[in-house]
């Protein structure tokens, strides 16, 4: 920067300006630092309005925040409710199945009691029949065996007569022959 100096030209109305340049700056007219300086209620009532204000629009946001919660717990009351019902239909569920499988349970039972006492039915029929059969048989082998018997008995009792002839014979010959 080129300074260019004539000699002393300064006023005092320049030297005056001189004095108030505070770091280069130039400062404007004295109106600008003239400002008229609120009272204390005035500052009082700007800084309530200015509380009132945050506040209005804290409240705002409160109320906003509230409407959303609200809206959340509704929603979790619906959520709530429907797993509530879903619960309820599901126990349902389960204690149909429960008493479904005991009948189920109760029904294979019985079939199986059924089938074993068919069998054990059918098995007792078989017994009693090869018992019956037995007793036919045995029946028939005593009839055989009092027939064999009484055979026998004819034939023991021919040959006894025939040997009580003989000795009658001898007996005769003998009394003869005496």
């Amino acid at each position: 920067m080129k300074i260019f100096t004539v000699g002393a030209m300064t006023t005092p109305k320049y030297y005056g300006w001189w004095s108030k340049r505070v770091n280069g700056n130039i400062p404007g007219p004295r109106e600008e630092h003239l400002q008229v300086i609120p009272s204390e209620l005035e500052i009082i009532k700007q800084d309530f309005e200015k509380r009132s204000l945050e506040l209005g629009k804290k409240i705002e946001r409160l109320e906003e925040e509230k409407m959303r919660l609200g809206l959340d717990v509704d929603i979790h009351k619906l959520e709530a409710e429907k797993l509530m019902k879903e619960n309820n239909k599901a126990e349902e569920d389960l204690d149909s199945l429960k008493t479904d499988y005991k009948k189920l349970r109760l029904l294979i039972r019985t079939a199986v009691t059924r089938a074993r006492e068919v069998v054990l039915e059918k098995s007792l029929l078989e017994y009693q029949n090869e018992k019956a059969g037995l007793k036919a048989r045995v029946a028939e082998l005593e009839k055989l065996l009092h027939q064999y018997r009484n055979h026998n008995s004819t034939i023991e009792l021919k040959e006894s007569l025939s040997k009580v002839e003989e000795l009658k014979e001898k007996i005769g010959e003998l009394e003869d022959t005496l």
